[in-house]
């Protein structure tokens, strides 16, 4: 090796080598202990994280790992264990296994490789665990554990030489041994540039946390002047501090041989007594063997086991690989069944009506299945003598028709428990084939019940042309008709629903008195008087209704009219639903307004939101200014119309969760609390923000809500002498400003 000092270009060609380095290589017993802890069942995730924090290689593969998956330690100290709690196991797992292994057959007593690569890292761990004792001496200035990884980490530039440029490195080791000086400078001398420089290039690399990348860069320098004016910086001084104690136990080979400046005048700067640097140089030796065990430093044979471990994982490998390709078969078969389910309810629209979804269903159903001939029909509404079909023949030409319901039996063919069943149809509804215009070969025609939570929404009638395959798509079929006779019921109800608001909007435009020609004239009150009287008018013939029904109930033997008169009873039930929502409305509880804390009426509304979800936890963010004053209004009333309002914007989300943003600030007056509710949902158009506070008005598809949320909301806000005023826009959401007194 020459005497001359190494130019620029050299420097330049050294960091240009270092720099391609993927990552460093680890050893072969450490890649056993990781092994040993990843291939059983019940992995130790404690024992695993660590042998990671322990392994100079690991842990800045796993930092590496960390920035790669978009992940980041935002208000918190960076750190192994928080990166490992963060990321998914197989991108741990696979993280560390694409750490190179170097000299796995070269671990005999002459393998100079091995023994100053292991020798590194001890010293490494000594480094680690001496600054992690001294952090927690002097805490909370710096975090432990990130002193333990800046430690451990802080060679990683002579470990990316070992590894790159091996024999020179072995030879810039003797000649630093041989003139008793720092490899730094040797270092310096033949390659222009020195481990801390190299190791500043890699940390900025692998993207490792910048107080560890300050250590790995400043741990030679000057740290006591350089802390002064950089407090950052304090983090390499107690690096450099743990580097001199290491060095004096012995631990190791640092691969530096200069005589260690004095600590003492470093740990006096850090406020570390003596008494206490005794202690942890005492106790170091005892901590780094317990660490060396951990990443198994003194495995015997290494070799051999790392074999063994490879051979071990290779068989698990197999084994789940044989058992994931048969479960890949089996989810195979199943994805192709979903993706039916997927593109059937990927195609709904939300206008679309029962029987264009039954005719769309039916379509898909021989499409997919290749069956021949297809019928699906819908059971008829109460006190209805009319079925409603869908035809579908060959190259899914379709057609809809209109049969009379048997009068003698029920349409659809009784099953046991109103489950699941796949029947032969030739005997079960001769009254359909009769009806239609359409040849079945009742040899090989099924037929299926579609229901939705135990009850009969229609049947699905068609030709299995390969009537072997039954038993083997029996789950599949089952899958496919529950989700049709769901949304067939979801439609149906809608269109009921839509049927009464409609006749109810007719009752409301036949105005017989003065207070229901005051809803024409836009009067809030009238409206409410209106509704109240209506609603005492349609209660009483439902009370009958329901209390005959359940009387006829209850002498009945039959157990079809038993299930047709419940039917009734439930059906009225829902009905008594809305009044109850009508009278509400129109009668509310007289407002008892009392000087209450508006964080407190919000965080109520916020809970009353999540009992009428029926979810733990509504993403809600409330702001309330400081010094805001307490308004007079019905706490109970105004968290119900609060609620009201919340469960409106979640409901502009599809996940139905949020966000939503609430503030309250003194209004324009001194006299007035305002109160904003937030969403970033779907919004509205100019039109339906004028009626969404109108009774029964809803802006989602007809029959899927009764639309009197935000009605209630503003009936209680103005009974408590408040306002509400609503502001949205398509696409960027809605804002609900709430005006409330305070006196």
């Amino acid at each position: 090796m020459t005497e001359k000092i190494a130019d620029s270009t050299i420097a330049g060609q050294v960091e240009l080598v270092i720099r391609r380095l993927d990552s460093l290589s680890t050893l072969p017993c450490v890649v056993v202990r990781f092994l040993s802890q990843v291939l059983p069942t019940q992995a130790s995730p404690s024992a695993l994280a660590e042998t990671i924090e322990s392994a100079p290689a690991l842990t800045a593969k796993i930092f590496l790992a960390f920035h790669q998956q978009g992940l980041s330690f935002t208000g918190e100290t960076p750190s192994v264990r928080r990166a490992l709690d963060k990321l998914p196991a197989h991108i741990v797992r696979d993280a560390v296994l694409s750490v190179k292994v170097s000299h796995p057959f070269d671990d005999g007593p002459d393998s100079s490789g091995t023994l100053r690569r292991k020798q590194l890292i001890q010293h490494s761990l000594a480094v680690a665990c001496c600054a992690k004792d001294i952090a927690e001496i002097i805490s909370p200035q710096i975090n432990s554990q990130l002193a333990y990884s800046a430690g451990l980490l802080h060679d990683i530039g002579k470990l990316a030489l070992e590894e790159a440029m091996p024999k020179s490195f072995a030879r810039i080791v003797e000649e630093a041994k041989s003139q008793k000086t720092s490899t730094c400078a040797i270092e310096r001398k033949h390659l222009g540039t020195d481990h801390t420089i190299l190791g500043k290039r890699l940390a900025e690399k692998w993207h490792l946390p910048n107080a560890i990348g300050l250590s790995i860069w400043l741990h030679h320098s000057d740290t006591m002047a350089i802390s002064q004016n950089m407090p950052e910086a304090r983090i390499a001084q107690i690096v450099q501090l743990a580097d001199f104690v290491a060095r004096r136990c012995g631990i190791g080979q640092s691969g530096s041989y200069d005589s260690p400046d004095s600590p003492e005048q470093i740990a006096q700067s850090l406020a570390i007594a003596p008494e206490q640097l005794e202690r942890i140089t005492r106790d170091l030796p005892a901590t780094v063997e317990r660490k060396s065990e951990v990443l198994g430093l003194n495995l015997p044979n290494a070799a051999t086991a790392y074999c063994d471990s490879l051979h071990t994982a290779a068989a698990r490998l197999a084994r789940d690989d044989s058992e994931l390709s048969g479960e890949n078969r089996r989810l195979q078969t199943a994805s192709s069944h979903f993706d039916f389910v997927k593109d059937f309810l990927s195609s709904i629209n939300s206008n679309a009506g029962a029987l264009d979804i039954a005719e769309n269903f039916a379509v898909r159903w021989q499409n997919f299945y290749q069956t021949g001939t297809v019928c699906l029909y819908l059971v008829p509404p109460v006190g209805s003598k009319t079925i409603e079909a869908v035809i579908v023949e060959t190259l899914a030409k379709t057609k809809i028709v209109y049969l009379n319901a048997p009068a003698d039996s029920w349409p659809m063919p009784k099953t046991p428990a109103n489950k699941f069943a796949i029947l032969d149809a030739d005997g079960y509804v001769d009254w359909l084939f009769e009806g239609l215009d359409v040849d079945f070969d009742l040899s090989q025609t099924k037929l299926l019940p579609l229901l939705s939570d135990g009850r009969e929404i229609g049947a699905i009638v068609f030709e299995l042309r390969y009537p072997a395959d039954t038993e083997m798509f029996r789950e599949h079929f089952k899958a496919a008709a529950s989700v049709g006779g769901f949304i067939l019921d979801m439609a149906l109800t809608s269109c009921r629903r839509q049927r009464f608001a409609e006749q109810f909007a007719q009752l409301l435009a036949r105005p017989k008195t003065a207070q229901q020609q005051a809803v024409l004239t836009g009067s809030l009150d009238g409206l409410a008087e209106m509704a109240g009287g209506a609603a005492h008018e349609l209660n009483n013939p439902l009370s009958v209704i329901s209390g005959r029904a359940q009387l006829l109930a209850e002498a009945e033997s039959d157990p079809e009219k038993i299930r047709m008169l419940k039917q009734i009873q439930q059906n009225t039930g829902e009905i008594s639903a809305i009044i109850d929502d009508l009278m509400t409305f129109a009668k509310p509880p007289v407002a008892k307004p009392a000087q209450v804390d508006i964080k407190q009426m919000l965080d109520e509304a916020v809970q009353l939101t999540s009992q009428k979800k029926n979810v733990e936890h509504i993403n809600v963010q409330i702001e309330v200014g400081d010094g805001l004053k307490n308004v007079f209004v019905d706490s109970a009333q105004i968290a119900s119309a609060v609620a009201n309002v919340i469960c409106n914007s979640l409901e502009s989300y599809t996940d139905k969760m949020g966000p939503i943003k609430i503030t309250a600030d003194a209004g324009e007056s001194a006299d007035v609390v305002k109160l904003q509710i937030s969403d970033l949902g779907c919004g509205m158009d100019a039109e339906t923000v004028k009626k969404a506070t109108q009774p029964f008005f809803c802006g989602q598809a007809a029959g899927r809500k009764r639309g009197m949320g935000l009605a209630h909301a503003q009936r209680l806000i103005e009974l408590n002498n408040g306002s509400l005023q609503i502001t949205s826009r398509p696409g960027t959401g809605t804002t609900v400003t709430i005006s409330l007194p305070c006196k």
